[in-house]
């Protein structure tokens, strides 16, 4: 079976509207680079701002623990879905099965961690030099959130963000790597199981905007978004900070890494070995988490450079 009818039939399963999926904008496998399918850009961005306001009007009166029962059912549909949408991810993203199969993983437990936090929203009371008096801390919902995802982690980005954003009142708009729009149409999908099961969100409580760096350069300028969440090459996060900085919004930024491992004389070397070809090449070493830097002491330099060439 081709790339590309594997993912009809997974897209299918999980609901994924034909009509969107069926565009002019490829996405294609690194796996043997055939086209895994086409999907249509997101014509109206301005649109999708508007809908996201809307619901944060709606979703901010919600009570913290029932906003956190929107993630709980996120979290058991990730789950029943979980090797459908894992697929989606090797297929789009190119990663093996175990890592696309960790990623879905990754997505159900920050969903647990999001919904333990909707009952810890904690504010503080503080003492008042004003007799009879005391002052109170209380945590208010943002706004819109505009998450913008990398191809290398394309689902667990969204998770880690959204999840909390929600709990905390928050719609979410979604503009993934045009390298893996699959993959986020079928998240959207999962999510709107969810929703329905939940039974009272307000329309554009998540949405999915598909398209190229064109689309992201208008949301992240679009004022009516007070925070950017922005995952990708560090040209990318000093694009988005200068244009978000302009409008006095709030931007978070992970972009690339400098990492290292240091390998002591104690150091169980057979461990070591596994966990610097794994930090090295796994994800094809496509990944902030990549290890760049191996500081090794002087006295198993060599044993471990055995090791590594065997």
């Amino acid at each position: 079976m081709t790339a590309a009818n594997e993912a009809k039939a997974i897209l299918e399963r999980l609901g994924v509207d034909a009509a969107v999926w069926s565009g002019h904008l490829p996405t294609r496998s690194p796996i043997d680079g055939s086209t895994a399918g086409s999907v249509l850009e997101t014509p109206h961005v301005d649109a999708v701002a508007a809908r996201s306001v809307e619901a944060f009007h709606a979703w901010k009166r919600v009570p913290a623990p029932r906003r956190g029962e929107l993630v709980r059912l996120l979290g058991e549909e990730l789950r029943a879905s979980k090797d459908d949408l894992a697929r989606v991810v090797t297929l789009e993203a190119g990663k093996i099965v175990s890592e696309g199969l960790g990623e879905v993983q990754e997505m159900i437990d920050i969903c647990d961690f999001a919904v333990g936090l909707s009952r810890q929203l904690y504010g503080l009371t503080l003492a008042s030099e004003r007799p009879g008096h005391h002052m109170r801390e209380t945590w208010q919902p943002l706004g819109p959130v505009l998450v913008i995802s990398a191809f290398n982690f394309p689902v667990a980005v969204w998770a880690w963000n959204a999840c909390l954003a929600l709990v905390c009142g928050d719609p979410v708009i979604w503009k993934p790597s045009e390298k893996t729009p699959l993959t986020a149409l079928a998240t959207q999908a999962i999510f709107d199981r969810a929703l329905a099961r939940f039974g009272d969100a307000p329309e554009g409580l998540s949405q999915v905007v598909i398209g190229g760096r064109e689309a992201g350069e208008a949301l992240a300028a679009d004022p009516r978004i007070p925070l950017v969440s922005a995952t990708g090459s560090t040209r990318m996060g000093k694009a988005v900070a200068q244009t978000v900085a302009a409008r006095l919004g709030r931007s978070l930024l992970e972009l690339g890494g400098n990492n290292a491992m240091i390998v002591t004389p104690s150091a169980d070397l057979d461990m070591a070995v596994r966990a610097v070809a794994f930090s090295a090449v796994g994800t094809a070493g496509q990944r902030c988490t990549t290890l760049r830097r191996l500081l090794v002491h002087e006295s198993v330099a060599d044993a471990l450079v055995a090791r590594l060439k065997a």
